[in-house]
């Protein structure tokens, strides 16, 4: 995992819909699910979404515990 990408899962914030202004890392598994059944986004936004996605799903959160100060 680059730790870059970890990164920016703490200190990206959603920059549209329901979740807009939300960091990455903070966006709740149900609307990830539901973005993962209707296909992320393209670009970086995509790859975090997807990211973040993997990782709750997997419970590696503890993951990004000592990124978020």
């Amino acid at each position: 995992m680059n730790p870059e990408i970890l990164n920016q899962l703490v200190k990206t914030k959603m920059p549209y819909g329901k979740y807009k202004g939300v960091f990455i890392c903070n966006i709740p598994e149900h609307y990830l699910v539901w973005y993962h059944s209707k296909g992320f986004p393209a670009g970086n936004l995509g790859m975090l979404l997807h990211t973040i996605y993997e990782i709750k799903l997997n419970g590696l959160e503890y993951l990004l515990k000592p990124l978020k100060k």
